[in-house]
């Protein structure tokens, strides 16, 4: 596959991905105890945790094509 194709449909994964990470993250937060060190520690490991997911996704999108032949 191209690199730039690769890439395109990369970001647009990353996108489709973390729409679907906020909403449910929204959604989880609405129902956590209203306490702000809850709060605090909760957003603090969401906020990391979106990205271990796409590092799989990133390395694809980065990988050198294959030489041909």
């Amino acid at each position: 596959m191209n690199p730039r194709i690769r890439k395109l449909v990369g970001m647009l994964a990353m996108l489709i991905f973390l729409f679907f990470y906020v909403v449910l993250a929204v959604a989880i937060a609405a129902r956590l105890p209203d306490h702000p060190a809850v709060s605090m520690l909760y957003f603090a490991i969401v906020g990391v945790a979106w990205g271990v997911p796409l590092f799989p996704l990133l390395s694809w999108m980065n990988r050198e094509p294959k030489p041909k032949g």
